[in-house]
């Protein structure tokens, strides 16, 4: 089932030299598992919204051309244009409708803006902390939006959001090793590259050896313990939010289990589950949710 694009209006090309109909078709692709896709047409244009402008901001600092930093500028120009009710380019027309409904500042949009500004000139993570704490900028605001959807808005769903946000863009590093190589950037801890016996040259010939393969491994495994501890979320939460959340969930756990059955060789080919595969986790991850519900 494809998800359609709903914008006020779609240029061909945005000032920034993207097509808008083209990103918010990948996103809505990249984000919207089986379970998220049940959910009401508000929800989802609200999401769909969300998703729409973080996959901008991210093709904004991966794939323009020119002057990235002076393009990102005007990327957070125009936020503040949304959040004041006066942009005019339809993603932002579109994002900033949804920040003034659910009333939520500038600092999540932001800070998606900041992990891009990051990328242009970080390509190396020498620490697990290091890396994590830029998935709290990449990732976790996304989580945060989210639940501001879905009505919940406290430190401690928060702060287990973070985990499973973190989580999940754990995972899409581990999928995009070969192309995130390709781009000039390892998003894997050199402490663990070092621990596993692992360098750029192995990343580089593109096969995966027994050292990357045990490196993987233990990358994966802390990316389960992760969403694993981010389980009460989906506990905690009720009726549509239970069904999105339990989707990302289970859309990560889905996704670790295909970089398992392939014996964590995520360099020889692309690696990805199947929508079967992840509508059963999903389910799952629900199911357990209404198991453990306070």
């Amino acid at each position: 089932m494809k998800f359609a694009v709903e914008l006020d209006s779609a240029p061909k090309a945005t000032p920034v030299g993207l097509d808008t109909a083209a990103v918010m078709a990948k996103a809505g692709a990249e984000n919207f598992p089986v379970a998220t896709r049940l959910v009401p047409r508000r929800i989802r244009k609200q999401l769909l919204a969300i998703y729409g402008y973080a996959r901008f901001v991210d093709d904004v600092g991966d794939v323009v051309p020119g002057d990235r930093f002076a393009q990102l500028d005007w990327v957070e120009a125009e936020i503040d244009r949304a959040l004041a009710g006066s942009a005019t380019h339809p993603v932002f027309v579109a994002v900033g409708r949804v920040a003034r409904e659910l009333n939520v500042d500038r600092d999540p949009f932001v800070d998606l803006i900041e992990a891009n500004r990051q990328d242009q000139v970080v390509t190396r993570y020498r620490t697990y902390k290091l890396l994590e704490a830029y998935c709290a900028l990449s990732a976790n605001p996304v989580g945060r939006l989210v639940l501001a959807i879905f009505g919940r808005r406290d430190a401690a769903s928060d702060e287990l959001s973070d985990r499973v946000c973190t989580a999940l863009q754990l995972v899409e590093h581990f999928q995009d090793v070969a192309e995130d190589f390709a781009a000039g950037r390892i998003y894997l801890p050199e402490e663990d590259l070092t621990r596993f016996g692992v360098d750029a040259g192995t990343i580089a010939a593109g096969a995966a050896t027994a050292s990357f393969r045990r490196l993987m491994a233990f990358e994966s495994a802390r990316a389960r313990r992760l969403l694993g501890s981010g389980r009460p979320l989906v506990a905690s939460l009720t009726g549509w939010g239970r069904v999105a959340v339990a989707g990302f969930v289970g859309g990560g756990l889905a996704q670790l289990d295909a970089i398992e059955r392939r014996g964590f060789d995520v360099l020889s080919a692309p690696v990805k589950a199947s929508k079967a595969h992840v509508a059963s986790r999903s389910l799952g991850a629900w199911a357990l949710a209404r198991r453990d519900r306070p």
